[in-house]
């Protein structure tokens, strides 16, 4: 069971509230909107399904769940191994953007807010900088939130931030918006069993048309966002 407080901090870590600019990136959802590859509640579901379950979902998740192992065991070596594998573990220039400005954003706002030793050392051995994921894990290792409980919540807040994109974007409404995540809610739950039962160099991503929808997005001529 979680304790309160850790819950009340992964809750505001992982709220769309917190200040990381989650709203401005669509992980090449934009492009396939226009593509007419995403059009509709079920084809927005199938794509986030898929970016989960074999695209960046899964691998922020392997990357998070080895790096709260390494904080929660003060091995700084393997830490730092995996946020440097992290910088690398992106698809394309749009999705690493993706990550590491969040990431960049989350280390100072949770700095700030919630300090930790591990936090501060994290920031200055890599410049302030770390993947979203890696630096959402050493924040749930340092405060107490158990590993289980902080990817549930991560991948809830990566699916949220698509399903959010996809309502603007088709567009859809709040309605659909609702029955998406609640769609989604097995394929997080499974994604979490085996990220919770699979050693970090067993993990794998294949997702290659959400891979070449990014590389599309960087030229697309009109664009609202980053990603």
């Amino acid at each position: 069971m979680i304790p309160e407080p850790a819950l009340y901090r992964l809750m505001t870590w992982l709220s769309p509230a917190y200040p990381l600019g989650a709203f401005s990136y669509s992980h090449g959802l934009e492009y396939a909107v226009e593509a007419g590859l995403v059009h509709d509640r079920a084809s927005l579901c199938d794509w986030v399904a898929t970016a989960l379950g074999a695209g960046a979902g899964l691998g922020d998740g392997a990357l998070l769940a080895a790096a709260w192992r390494a904080a929660e065991a003060a091995d700084v070596a393997a830490l730092d191994a995996i946020a440097e594998l992290a910088f690398a573990w992106r698809g394309s220039a749009e999705t690493a953007l993706e990550s590491r400005a969040q990431g960049a954003a989350f280390l100072a706002a949770t700095r700030a807010a919630w300090p930790h030793r591990l936090l501060d050392a994290l920031a200055l051995r890599h410049r302030g900088e770390a993947a979203l994921p890696v630096a959402v894990a050493v924040a749930a290792a340092c405060h107490g939130v158990p590993l289980a409980a902080a990817l549930v919540a991560y991948l809830h807040a990566f699916a949220g931030t698509l399903v959010s994109a996809g309502l603007r974007l088709i567009p859809l409404g709040q309605s659909d918006g609702q029955l998406a995540m609640a769609a989604l809610e097995s394929v997080v739950a499974t994604t979490v069993e085996i990220l919770l039962a699979t050693p970090l160099e067993e993990i794998g991503t294949a997702a290659p048309v959400i891979d070449w929808c990014s590389m599309r997005h960087e030229t697309q001529y009109t664009r609202l966002f980053r990603s």
